[in-house]
């Protein structure tokens, strides 16, 4: 019981934080880890979205000499593919190495063709030897 001359302040602010205690102790159990998370995921080094670069240019050079040395007889299904496969890795490098391209958004023709001519030259100015 508190003494005749000593205030009500001391006991109430005791039960207080004895009530509340427990609650902000389960409240930081259950935050803390994910915080944690949070800030560990926020100091890794970003994860490169796509291939290596390199195993992109030798891809690209690869798929380009199949692509030039196909035989007369060579199927049109076959042709398409692997213009198609080639346009894709072209896609990937721009992507990579930040080079803006118009490839998805036009038909098959000859401003497909001088699109792809200005993606290479872009790609070589920018360090990336494609043939």
């Amino acid at each position: 019981m508190p003494a005749a001359t000593g205030s009500v302040a001391g006991p109430l602010v005791l039960y207080a934080v004895v009530t509340v205690a427990p609650t902000v102790l389960f409240w930081c159990a259950l935050r803390v880890p994910a915080l944690l998370r949070w800030w560990r995921a926020r100091r890794r080094p970003p994860v490169p979205a796509g291939p290596p670069i390199e195993r992109l240019a030798a891809d690209l050079r690869r798929v380009h000499r199949e692509l030039v040395r196909c035989p007369p007889g060579t199927s049109a299904a076959r042709r398409i593919g692997t213009r198609r496969a080639y346009d894709a890795l072209l896609g990937q490098a721009c992507r990579q190495v930040e080079v803006p391209h118009r490839l998805d958004g036009l038909p098959e023709g000859i401003d497909r063709d001088l699109e792809r001519l200005r993606i290479e030259e872009s790609l070589r100015s920018c360090g990336l030897a494609v043939p």
